[in-house]
């Protein structure tokens, strides 16, 4: 989830969901005339929210191909209206408008302030979605599945088409996206470890991320996808026991 949309099964997260204002955005504005709202701040004055997803509602609401794509267009854009969006994606205005007030009703994007009707500017309003797959309520169990599952095919899809066109990347950033496999034996305490340093990694340049004006010359937006899990055909095979530490005593 591109911080990032992120789903990632068992990872803590700090909780985000709607505040108190109004789904239209803003806030109001002291002694202006009723339902007159002053400009949000831009992104880079305000304080990163990261959006932990355990209502069964939003998972469906996000789980819908046209309703993530604008997320993923406002992150790259800053702002954007029904009509822009309806020309970067192919769909009308209209549509886009409803997804985008849907969005909104769950607290993920907020106006930006000015324009009118289709042509007012849409931001998001979160840097990033957690969710764990692990829920008690059936209902949100099923929810849970199905936006997982929507999140893991969109990811490895756009994934694979990426990395089959690579050749056709000039040679310098070839040398500078590497992909590799690695397998590692590790303990669980070591693994939350180890996935703890590599996000600490990758949220550098985060702030990049909702701030178009933050991006230097240059700047391509780069996936990088970070995935862990055990092998279990491995697993089902024998293996050596590990040896006895030499300085230890015998039992």
């Amino acid at each position: 989830m591109s911080s990032d949309e992120k789903v990632p099964d068992g990872r803590a997260a700090a909780s985000w969901g709607r505040d108190d204002r109004d789904a239209s955005g803003g806030e109001p504005h002291p002694g202006a005339p009723a339902g007159e709202r002053r400009p949000l701040p831009p992104p880079s004055e305000r304080r990163a929210r990261q959006y932990r997803v355990d209502d069964p509602a939003v998972m469906r609401a996000l789980a819908h191909p046209l309703r993530w794509a604008l997320l993923e267009a406002l992150q790259h854009a800053g702002t954007l209206t029904a009509t822009q969006a309806g020309e970067i994606l192919g769909e009308t205005p209209a549509n886009c408008a409803f997804h985008l007030r849907t969005l909104a009703r769950y607290g993920l994007v907020e106006e930006a302030g000015g324009g009118k009707g289709r042509e007012r500017p849409w931001r998001r309003a979160i840097t990033g979605l957690t969710m764990e797959l692990t829920q008690e309520d059936p209902k949100a169990a099923a929810a849970a599945g199905v936006l997982n599952e929507f999140w893991t095919n969109r990811t490895l899809d756009r994934a694979r088409a990426a990395l089959q066109t690579r050749p056709a990347l000039d040679a310098e950033w070839r040398r500078a996206l590497v992909s590799t496999q690695s397998l590692r034996y590790v303990t669980r305490a070591e693994a939350e470890e180890l996935q703890a340093e590599l996000m600490a990694v990758l949220d550098r340049f985060g702030e990049r991320n909702d701030d178009p004006s933050l991006r230097p010359a240059g700047a391509m937006p780069i996936e990088y996808l970070a995935l862990s899990y055990p092998l279990q055909e491995l697993m089902s095979r024998p293996a050596p026991e590990p040896e006895a530490d030499p300085g230890s005593d015998p039992d």
